[in-house]
């Protein structure tokens, strides 16, 4: 196969008429384009300049019976060229984001509407999972960026960062427990109460429980459930305690249907990060999303 170079240098000596030029428009010195020819002349097996007194001419059974393939193949080549560094500079394509219904909700929601204003040439592609499916879906390369509950820790999954952070509180109906209200309660006295919590197989689950036990705690829920939506539902209609990141329960707070339950010690904060596949290019796109987020 014949190097894809001698065929540049050859169409650029073609259309200039002339070494000199060729090696000036070429940035190469003019013993270097010549080499050039001559090189490629003999893994062709033709000549294919004649040279005259006037420069290089293209010979009648060789130059020119090349000469418009190679100048469509290179203008091919140049196109295919063009069209990938264009993906470095333009919003194109399609984005996978992956993320649980809170976090699209109550996170990504404005950051996706904002995107799209900018972008609207993306497609955006939203899938919903719990975390755990969120890795495994861009393990397996069906999820462009994945946005999860921390703590996570998976080496086959590339995290650039926290996006935001998580305090999960307790929160309770006035109506049901006033008595709380304005208390200091230690922790370990919620067990007296109904409690609400998301279901087992959750990170949020897994960090609450794993502070509950490093103190002696124990704390079991009354009614577990699969979201956040539900579980503030059931805590303003009294059906018990809930424990829920502050950050999605601000409208009821702020509306007064829940009240925050004043409780010593306080639970750790959680995060919200991103997780990328590994070993895989950004595209000016998912470069763009990202930095919505810085």
């Amino acid at each position: 196969m014949v190097n894809i170079e001698l065929y540049r240098v050859f169409y650029t000596v073609a259309k200039c008429g002339s070494l000199t030029r060729a090696a000036e428009e070429l940035f190469i010195s003019q013993p270097a384009v010549s080499q050039a020819i001559k090189q490629l002349e003999g893994q062709l097996g033709a000549t294919l300049f004649n040279r005259t007194h006037r420069g290089m001419e293209l010979s009648v059974q060789g130059g020119k019976l090349i000469f418009r393939q190679v100048e469509q193949a290179l203008a091919l080549l140049d196109e295919a060229e063009s069209k990938l560094a264009e993906l470095k500079t333009t919003a194109t394509g399609t984005i996978r984001i992956g993320a649980t219904d809170s976090i699209f909700s109550n996170i990504l929601a404005d950051k996706i509407v904002e995107f799209n204003r900018r972008y609207p040439a993306v497609r955006i592609e939203l899938i919903t999972g719990t975390t755990p499916e969120t890795i495994t879906q861009i393990k397996d390369n069906k999820c462009d960026i994945g946005f999860l509950n921390l703590p996570v820790d998976d080496k086959d999954v590339n995290f650039t960062g926290t996006v935001c952070h998580l305090s999960d509180i307790f929160v309770a109906s006035a109506k049901r427990y006033a008595d709380l209200a304005g208390k200091k309660v230690n922790l370990k006295d919620l067990q007296e109460y109904p409690l609400l919590m998301i279901e087992k197989n959750t990170v949020a689950r897994r960090a609450f429980a794993s502070f509950t036990q490093s103190l002696g705690i124990t704390l079991s829920p009354d009614i577990e459930v699969a979201n956040w939506d539900l579980m503030l539902k059931f805590a303003c209609c009294g059906m018990g305690i809930g424990c829920v990141p502050r950050e999605y329960a601000a409208k009821q707070l702020e509306s007064g249907e829940l009240f925050e339950v004043d409780i010593s010690p306080c639970l750790p904060v959680r995060g919200v990060g991103i997780a990328l596949p590994k070993n895989v290019p950004l595209s000016f796109a998912m470069k763009e999303f990202i930095a919505l987020f810085n």
